[in-house]
């Protein structure tokens, strides 16, 4: 059994406020689940817990419990994982430790249900996590308080559809929250300095979550905590949407690349790259965080449409990232050609819809001195009356995925 360490974390504490502008900062990330539940390309732990939808994926509880037994990544590259999120542009990433099914995927000292004891037998987080410190790329942990194999949390002689969101009323109850204790303690202290927490806890009122934060601050005060155990957290999470009015407080829309979380080769419904790009402009425009999922084969690999997208947005963002990163929401909403955001004094207008002439920027009150193309820094000529912007533009949209204009204001 391996044994914990509790050696002493010397992570600098940080005032909360600069812990959270830098989270929000990075604006565009990688989400990743990945599990055993990638071998029956069957949602992750969803096709259990509520059999009847089916277009979660169909499979018994027995077969499920038996995947790891098979699960054997053998092309599992983490090095790969993280040069693909850099080509991306993105500037976190946060990975699956533990789903609601109980299945860790790393080296606990804690319960049997995990990745060593497949055919694979290596952490998996632990090798995560030293490509990310190679590479200096922010690493956080998903991980779920649900857990359906520990009899703490439910009746385990039961199937899991029955009783799926727990028994916080069982004595044992207690027992199940020191098991995630000693877990997340695990997760705090052993793979460096983690970028967030992000827990995902089916409601999580019962979960003490203030306990869970304050052992956080403890280990980890470098990290953001999301709004998933119960409490408020350092941020809000809209799920496979993107507010129309965004959260008064910081927020990440977590999104998939087609329909499911996690590997599943028969969802083919892809967004478009230029879909994407504009959903991350959306979040941008409105001041959130857009951290996009992939979900691994069972191989550990990320399947070519994903890998064509990723690269398709750091493509652009290569050349427009200057008004995505580090940006503020903008001063104009809704707009009916494209979105804003801001960073300082500069303003910068996307443009998704090219205009037959002129742009015309409505309900601009900030005095505008230089207008220019960000991808080539061509100046463009401008008129300004009242709170109405007209810019003229080149006759073909430079580029037809989005446009960025940086207006220079006085």
């Amino acid at each position: 059994m391996v044994v914990l360490c509790l050696a002493a974390v010397a992570f600098a504490a940080e005032a909360p406020d600069e812990r959270v502008r830098r989270y929000m900062n990075y604006k565009f990330g990688m989400f990743i689940h990945w599990g055993p539940y990638s071998l029956a390309s069957v949602e992750a732990s969803w096709p259990i817990m509520r059999p009847e939808r089916k277009e979660r994926g169909v499979i018994s509880e027995a077969e499920y419990r038996l995947l790891p037994s098979r699960f054997n990544p053998v092309k599992y590259d983490p090095k790969a994982w993280v040069r693909l999120a850099q080509e991306a542009g993105q500037r976190y990433m946060v990975f699956t430790s533990k789903h609601h099914d109980g299945f860790v995927m790393f080296d606990t000292a804690y319960t049997d249900y995990k990745i060593t004891n497949t055919p694979y037998k290596k952490d998996i987080v632990a090798e995560l996590a030293a490509a990310c410190r190679e590479a200096g790329m922010p690493l956080g942990f998903y991980y779920s308080p649900p857990d359906m194999n520990h009899p703490g949390y439910r009746d385990t002689t039961k199937p899991s559809s029955v009783n799926w969101r727990g028994e916080p009323a069982r004595a044992e109850w207690v027992t199940y929250l020191d098991y995630m204790e000693i877990q997340v303690r695990e997760l705090l202290t052993r793979y460096g300095e983690l970028a967030v927490v992000w827990f995902d806890g089916l409601g999580g009122k019962f979960y003490d979550g203030l306990r869970f934060e304050k052992m956080i601050r403890e280990y980890q005060p470098k990290a953001v905590v999301n709004n998933r155990i119960g409490i408020p957290g350092d941020f809000e999470t809209p799920e496979q949407f993107i507010p129309k009015t965004p959260p008064a407080r910081p927020w990440e829309t977590c999104m998939t690349i087609n329909r499911t979380w996690a590997y599943n080769q028969n969802d083919t419904n892809y967004k478009s790259t230029t879909q994407l790009i504009r959903m991350l402009i959306e979040v941008a425009s409105k001041g959130g965080n857009f951290l996009l999922n992939v979900g691994p084969t069972p191989e550990g690999t990320i399947q070519p449409e994903f890998q064509e997208r990723l690269r398709g947005i750091g493509a652009w963002l290569k050349v427009n990232g200057e008004a995505i990163y580090g940006t503020t929401a903008g001063p104009l909403h809704d707009l009916p050609f494209g979105r804003t955001t801001s960073k300082g004094k500069d303003i910068y207008v996307h443009v998704f819809d090219w205009p037959k002439g002129a742009l015309e920027v409505p309900g601009l009150r900030a005095r505008v001195r230089r207008v220019s193309l960000v991808a080539s820094g061509q100046a463009l000529k401008f008129e300004q009356q009242g709170d109405r912007l007209s810019i003229q533009v080149p006759a073909q949209m430079p580029d037809q995925q989005a446009t960025v204009l940086v207006l220079r204001v006085r």
